[in-house]
């Protein structure tokens, strides 16, 4: 009987996981030409990408893409980042640019404005999305400019 209190006790305070966050990815052979969209939930699952179109960028907006994300790529690629000529959007960058046949996201990032260090403890809450933290708020990357 000993045993029964403490596991009825874990089971009473097990805690739900948050739903996985949702990355909205637009693909382009170049800066002004956008090929397709994917929209991919950021829980490990793999989405195959049906489009034959060498890409060589990625915009995004709303998730942290070149870190928490994995492109199969049809040839040998180098990953980079860069910010779009918006000032605001992150972008993933492929030299040379490659077909892409799947993405795979998975993980959590803290979104625009968003609390990156926790208020009551100090301890980091997570990656920003799209920018970076300061004063313990996720800014976005053209902080300062109009």
């Amino acid at each position: 009987m000993k045993f029964i209190i403490p596991i009825s006790a874990l089971i009473g305070t097990t805690l739900a996981a948050p739903p996985a966050q949702t990355a909205h990815l637009t693909f382009r052979s170049d800066p002004s030409t956008a090929a397709y969209k994917l929209t991919i939930v950021a829980d490990g699952t793999t989405s195959t990408v049906d489009n034959n179109t060498p890409i060589s960028l990625i915009d995004a907006p709303d998730y942290l893409a070149r870190s928490l994300c994995k492109f199969d790529t049809v040839d040998k690629v180098e990953f980079s980042d860069t910010i779009a000529a918006d000032n605001v959007t992150q972008q993933v960058v492929l030299k040379p640019a490659s077909v892409i046949r799947s993405v795979t996201c998975e993980g959590m990032c803290v979104g625009t404005y968003g609390n990156c260090y926790d208020d009551q403890t100090g301890q980091p809450v997570g990656p920003c999305c799209n920018g970076l933290c300061a004063a313990n708020r996720c800014r976005p990357w053209n902080i300062g400019q109009h």
